[in-house]
């Protein structure tokens, strides 16, 4: 009876998405003049100085058609040929004013999407599927062929729909298995599959009997109707402001993955993002797959507190404290966005699928309270670590630095006013007063801020000279230490990274590089987003505003940070540097360049100690057993990362997954890959993930342990020098 109804409902819902799919979205009256200045904006001020041409074009009707239809599993080709007469004319369209491109493309995906969703959910409630088969699922198709015809459209998707009933399926078998091992109340026996029968056998006399699968998969099922039901709703439900976004986004975006049109929306979330002042849980999130996918979470909020919600973990589902978990699959994310939000002390349960379950059926509730996010909460920490090794102990200073923060309309000393190197030279103070005899700079996960800040904190370890070039539309100057600054830092100093370090976390890492002033540890190179963005208004507010990509930063060598990043002088892979993540990654990023030379002074010459250094460090580590265990889990997420297919038999599947569920395990307790908001300046405006360490030392924090043993080498190897000033070494 459930089943019926169900399927009763999903009917009267699938017949409401195709009422609203016939009668086609259409732009609005002002909608043209928006695109109109647009364009306009974005050949005159960004960095390219392009003119929007054929090739600007056909990139935009690649990101349009990959947006909507990211696996190649709604359009058929033939609808991509029809679609495609208008590839090398998108152009000419937004420059006249016309929008239509856009809304044929929205209409057209709802009216396909319709059709295969009505064959999926047939299917689920039909409910018979056979697990004893060799089949596979390709769980990446974002490269895959779009279907030919509609015969394979449906095999995609029968293959999918078993994929997913299959996966919770197992997982639901997993937790029964893991519960009992808990208890030790209950043994769970090998699961034996003829075709849909999947027998949970007990030992334990008192234990009941285990429902049998055919009952269990047409539970889930129809659980997988609902979802599927509310897909075919939100796509069908009329929205303007987001279709014409989608569009104008994929155009901007056609000239490098940071640029981008702000529908009023969304520059009104962006704004409050930016200024932290309205953020309930403490997450950015963006939309992935249909989920919400959380970028970025900001230290010292609710979810960083928990700890329990990491950077690329998708919600599906929101429940208010006296409410019942809603879905929120598919839903438009600024609606979902708002259910998250919400007062000071009230609670919310969120429900996660954790970033490392490509499969999307591992779930979890956390219950998080609202609260207000302080700029406080993401202050440079610092403190003072004792470090012994080969028979000697040394005291260093340990800096962990979340993001380049910095109030920028005020002055200093004036009431409110903040600066993440001001706060690091307040600690800095407080290690010389202790006589460390060196110092860790954390900047794993920052990922920038202001750059008067990345020129500041500089600025704490050098004497003078240039920081970073920047290159605009119109010149190519450096931000520079003015002479006679008074170095706050004269010790060894270790700066370390990994591919979420960013931007201005970037500039001051090749500085220090570059200068010859410390060693550089970590993944093997940073992010590599070498660009500023700018925020600009097209107009009255209704029209929205345009995230243009304004500058370049390059290094004092003349080496752009762009897609390179900084390169670490002794690897130390995090579990990031084995993920498909970088600005090398994103679609049609700007390309690496490189400009004159600054004229710099080398002011100590640490690139002649990391031979030694690299030698001593493998030596060492070669024997460590935790960093034997930490590789082995950076090969692990790699693998399950770059896994391409999935099996559709039971007990392939459910070894697969019983061993990606250590995995996820290890990665759960694992502190490095905690994302934070890190910039408030709006010529930084567009930034990766970033991490917080937490002023606690990590019992796990392998990578850091073996920082403080490089800092005590260069230690031993300088006899305890402080920075010299040589004169004469200019390049």
């Amino acid at each position: 009876m459930e089943t019926k109804a169900t399927a009763t409902i999903f009917a009267v819902a699938c017949m409401a998405a195709a009422a609203a799919a016939a009668t086609d979205l259409e732009p609005r009256n002002y909608d043209g003049r928006i695109a109109e200045r647009l364009v306009n904006t974005m050949q005159k001020a960004h960095v390219l100085q392009r003119v929007a041409d054929d090739e600007i074009s056909r990139r935009a009707w690649t990101n349009l058609v990959s947006y909507y239809d990211f696996d190649h599993s709604v359009f058929l080709q033939e609808d991509l040929d029809r679609l495609s007469g208008r590839m090398d004319s998108i152009d000419d369209e937004l420059k006249s004013g016309n929008v239509d491109f856009g809304f044929e493309v929205y209409n057209l995906y709802v009216r396909r999407l319709d059709e295969r969703l009505a064959f999926a959910t047939n299917l689920l409630m039909t409910a018979e599927f056979d697990f004893s088969t060799n089949e596979t699922y390709r769980v990446r198709r974002k490269d895959a062929p779009w279907p030919k015809t509609v015969a394979e459209a449906e095999d995609h998707w029968r293959r999918r729909m078993k994929n997913e009933v299959l996966s919770i399926l197992v997982n639901q078998d997993l937790d029964v298995e893991n519960s009992a091992s808990a208890t030790n109340a209950v043994a769970v026996t090998n699961v034996v599959v003829a075709t849909n029968d999947v027998a949970v056998v007990s030992t334990n006399s008192a234990a009941v009997a285990a429902n049998t699968a055919t009952n269990r998969v047409r539970t889930i099922a129809a659980d997988l109707v609902k979802k599927y039901r509310q897909y075919a709703v939100v796509m069908a439900e009329p929205d303007e402001e987001a279709v014409l976004q989608r569009y104008l986004s994929a155009f901007c975006r056609a000239y490098d993955p940071h640029s981008d049109y702000m529908s009023p929306t969304t520059r009104e979330d962006f704004d409050m993002e930016m200024n932290l002042t309205l953020c309930g849980i403490g997450a950015t999130l963006s939309m992935d797959d249909g989920a919400l996918k959380v970028v970025e979470v900001l230290p010292g909020s609710p979810c960083d507190r928990d700890g329990r919600i990491k950077r690329g973990d998708k919600i599906i589902g929101v429940q208010q404290q006296d409410g019942e978990m809603e879905d929120v699959m598919w839903q438009p994310m600024k609606k979902s966005i708002r259910k998250i939000r919400g007062p000071k002390g009230t609670r919310v349960t969120l429900e996660i699928v954790p970033r490392s379950d490509p499969t999307g059926a591992t779930k979890k509730l956390i219950e998080l309270v609202r609260d207000e996010i302080k700029l406080e909460d993401q202050a440079a920490t610092g403190r003072v670590e004792t470090v012994a090794l080969d028979g000697v102990t040394n005291r260093f200073g340990y800096v962990n630095l979340p993001g380049f923060y910095g109030t920028m309309d005020r002055r200093p000393f004036d009431e409110g006013y903040r600066s993440c190197a001001m706060d690091v030279a307040k600690l800095i103070a407080d290690f010389n007063a202790e006589g460390v005899s060196g110092l860790v700079l954390d900047l794993r996960g920052n990922g920038g801020g202001s750059l008067r800040e990345a020129v500041m904190l500089s600025a704490l370890f050098v004497q003078s000279g240039p920081v970073v070039q920047i290159q605009d539309i119109r010149q190519t100057g450096c931000l520079p230490i003015p002479a006679g600054n008074p170095v706050a830092f004269r010790r060894p100093l270790v700066v370390l990274v990994d591919r979420a370090s960013a931007s201005a976390s970037e500039i001051v890492a090749g500085h220090l590089q570059d200068t010859g002033r410390a060693v550089v540890v970590g993944d093997a190179r940073t992010h590599g987003k070498g660009t500023v963005q700018t925020v600009m208004g097209l107009g009255p507010d209704k029209y929205g505003s345009c995230k243009v990509t304004t500058a370049r930063f390059y290094r004092i060598d003349g080496r752009s940070t762009q897609l390179e990043g900084v390169a670490a002088d002794i690897h130390l892979p995090s579990l990031l540097d084995s993920l498909d993540i970088g600005e090398d990654k994103l679609t049609y990023a700007l390309p690496f360049s490189r400009i004159a030379p600054a004229d710099y002074r080398l002011c100590w010459n640490m690139h002649a100690l990391v031979p030694d250094l690299k030698r001593l460090s493998d030596a060492r580590l070669s024997g460590n057993e935790r960093y034997s265990r930490h590789m082995a889990n950076v090969k692990g997420m790699k693998d399950l990362a770059d896994r391409e297919e999935v099996p559709l038999g039971y007990a392939e599947r459910r070894d697969l997954a019983a061993a990606d569920r250590a995995l996820r395990e290890l990665d759960d307790g694992d502190e490095e890959d905690d994302g934070v908001d890190g910039g408030d300046d709006e010529e930084d405006a567009d930034l990766p993930p970033l991490r917080r360490r937490r002023n606690e030392r990590s019992r796990d924090d392998v990578v850091l342990d073996e920082a403080f043993n490089v800092l005590s080498d260069i230690v031993r190897m300088t006899h305890g020098e402080e920075l010299p000033i040589p004169k004469g070494w200019w390049f």
